[in-house]
């Protein structure tokens, strides 16, 4: 089975962002990064304002129970691509794009860093050039894509299994 980290880059929604913890938990992803302008929970030395800090903490636990206070996780502002890559990560955005696999064909390396995008927007242009593989979950309704946190869960179930 392979090692996973999920990235929850520029993620708005804390509702999303505590979708993630438990995801992370149910599939024992091996840590959660939230880059960018992704809230996080208060962290050690959190240079935010302790109420503002303390809201946002509040927002995720209502989805997460919990779970971000064991799930391991980690904030920065940017993407380490270079630093997965050399440990050995293969970098895997989810996403709809020229060069997607669709998720049912596609075969999982042994180590996993799996980028989500953007509620709206998804991943950028930029940061789908430096991801090793996309893959992207198979739509059969009106809309173009699934919640980011659903997209998540599907996305783990089908690369674990």
């Amino acid at each position: 089975m392979p090692e996973i980290i999920v990235i929850a880059h520029n993620i708005r929604s804390t509702h999303n962002v505590g979708a993630f913890f438990r995801t992370c938990d149910g599939f024992g992803v091996s840590k959660l990064l939230l880059t960018g302008y992704t809230p996080y929970p208060t962290i050690q030395k959190d240079t935010r304002l302790p109420h503002f800090a303390d809201k946002i903490t509040r927002q995720i636990h209502k989805t997460a129970l919990d779970a971000e206070t064991f799930v391991p996780f980690e904030q920065m502002e940017a993407i380490p691509f270079d630093d997965l890559k050399a440990a050995g990560y293969t970098v895997v955005g989810l996403e709809q794009s020229e060069r997607s696999v669709m998720l049912h064909d596609y075969t999982p390396p042994e180590k996993i860093a799996l980028l989500l995008g953007e509620e709206v927007n998804g991943i950028s242009a930029d940061y789908l050039a430096q991801c090793d593989d996309v893959i992207e979950l198979p739509m059969q309704g009106k809309k173009e894509s699934f919640n980011v946190s659903v997209a998540t869960g599907i996305a783990l179930y089908g690369l674990l299994h």
